[in-house]
């Protein structure tokens, strides 16, 4: 009787440690972006896409692309590709050299949200 409260005690841990991986599991996340994070391209690119671990449900996922000024220069909304539905992507204008802000927002298709935010520089 002794080792009962330490196998309660256990199992409620490894449960809890279950329970917690598959909540972060749930979640999805970019794998890769086109711009990349960060990148410095010479020319403008003609869309934002970004590939996710996971399909990403299209009605409630949003992709937006700012310039310096905060000014939203996609004018479609984001969308996800019907063929790919781990893509999200948004076609864009002729861009001027700059900084642009690409703020991307998915819900998952168990109802997970995921959101996040980069920047990548047009040099001409």
């Amino acid at each position: 009787m002794k080792h009962r409260p330490m196998r309660t005690c256990l199992a409620a841990a490894a449960l809890g440690g279950l329970l917690w991986a598959q909540q972060v599991l749930a979640h999805t996340f970019p794998e890769r972006a086109e711009p990349r994070v960060g990148a410095v391209i010479d020319s403008s690119p003609s869309q934002v896409r970004i590939w996710f671990d996971g399909q990403i449900e299209p009605a409630f996922s949003t992709l937006r692309v700012l310039d310096g000024q905060g000014r939203q220069v996609n004018q479609e909304a984001g969308q996800v590709d019907p063929a790919q539905p781990r893509l999200l992507e948004a076609r864009l204008p002729p861009l001027s050299p700059g900084a642009y802000h690409v703020f991307w927002r998915v819900i998952a298709r168990d109802g997970h949200v995921t959101e996040g935010d980069y920047v990548f520089t047009v040099r001409r």
